[in-house]
């Protein structure tokens, strides 16, 4: 079974570390053949070729500029001419709709992947929306919930992330020095938060929480991503000085952009992501799980899904007096963190085991295929 899968490729979240980890395991499904076509040669494009996967480049696309979408889609258009996939995966609505219907005229089956909650009002969702899939999949109940704002009468399947656990347990010494590179003492108490700089995200209520915190020695927090767009660039740099204003400046680090996230886990003690719009799922709550920290997060979203009383604690929205409550609770209590926290890669195991969900997402994919089965020796790359 050959899939192609489909997306932007000029940012890197969520979605793009998902396709990296299907890239990388795809020795657990011998019969599914994954090709990937990315518009911009960036990030993504450079992970998935040092894995060994076909990529194809279809090239730089702008809506706005008309020729752009049809020279990408004429790319498109060749590549499915010259290779026979069995099915194409959208991920994104922006992808849907630019190359939902290139798909469509080719005659092959067309999935598409929710990966953050859909309204139905955005002008690129009511684009998505005149092409409907033979399938959707969604990373969550909570993104499942609100696919019928896109397309009503589509199958829904839901198909959790396959998330990969760390390879090796960082040694004491590791951690040591982990700390010591950021100048963290190795007694303090290590809060951490891994995440895009986007404002749903809640980077503004964790430092707020952090503030009525100040009477409480120990504790450091690292604020772990960098901005990827115009707009996220200004609010990192106001995100700083509102560290500055609220008087935590000299506790709170922001360590911007980071490629060794598992190393940084391993040497925090809690991982705090106060979302104040919902989370579609959360692969960062699995990652920090998976290193043995206790979860703390706001009850909304995906997010409930994974954190629960043996794992974490939940807050509600909005609430800096009890997200700060919750975090003072953690710090003072040695016990509790652990405790919390080593109930933490079971739960991450039963959510997100790459064998068990990549076998889901094989069956479900064989549903629609053209083929279900196929050896494939066709290895060439096509660009546009």
């Amino acid at each position: 079974m050959r899939v192609l899968h489909i997306h932007s490729g000029n940012m890197y979240g969520g979605v793009e570390t998902l396709l990296t980890t299907l890239a990388l395991h795809r020795d657990l499904a011998p019969d599914m053949d994954a090709h990937f076509a990315l518009c911009f040669e960036q990030r993504l494009s450079a992970e998935l070729t040092a894995s060994g996967v076909p990529v194809h480049l279809l090239g730089n696309v702008r809506i706005s500029r008309l020729l752009t979408v049809v020279r990408t889609r004429r790319a498109l258009t060749k590549l499915l001419r010259c290779i026979p996939f069995d099915l194409a995966i959208c991920h994104s609505a922006w992808s849907q709709a630019l190359f939902g219907p290139t798909v469509r005229a080719a005659e092959i089956p067309l999935v598409f992947w929710l990966h953050g909650e859909a309204n139905g009002r955005h002008w690129l969702e009511r684009w998505a929306g005149k092409t409907p899939p033979d399938l959707a999949l969604c990373n969550s109940k909570f993104t499942a919930q609100t696919l019928p704002n896109i397309y009503p009468h589509v199958r829904t399947e839901v198909v959790y992330c396959p998330v990969t656990p760390p390879e090796r347990g960082e040694s004491s010494a590791d951690r040591a020095a982990t700390r010591a590179e950021l100048q963290t003492p190795e007694n303090a108490v290590v809060i951490i938060q891994v995440s895009r700089m986007e404002s749903w995200k809640g980077h503004a209520l964790h430092l707020e929480a952090l503030s009525l915190l100040k009477d409480l020695p120990g504790w450091v927090c690292w604020q772990v991503g960098g901005a990827q767009k115009p707009g996220e660039l200004e609010y990192f740099a106001e995100l700083k000085k509102t560290a500055i204003r609220l008087g935590i400046g000299d506790r709170v680090h922001f360590l911007g952009q980071r490629s060794d996230v598992p190393k940084l886990l391993a040497a925090a003690n809690i991982h705090c992501q106060p979302n104040s719009g919902p989370e579609p799922f959360g692969i960062a709550f699995i990652e920090a799980l998976h290193a043995r920290l206790p979860v703390v997060t706001t009850a909304i979203g995906g997010a409930c899904e994974i954190v629960d009383e043996s794992c974490g604690l939940l807050v509600p929205p909005g609430d800096a007096e009890a997200l700060a409550a919750s975090l003072r609770r953690l710090i003072e209590d040695e016990n509790l963190r652990r405790s919390l926290g080593a109930s933490g890669p079971l739960r991450a195991q039963e959510l997100c085991d790459p064998a068990t969900q990549i076998e889901r997402l094989g069956r479900l994919l064989a549903s629609v295929a053209r083929r279900p089965i196929v050896n494939s020796n066709v290895q060439q790359e096509v660009t546009g």
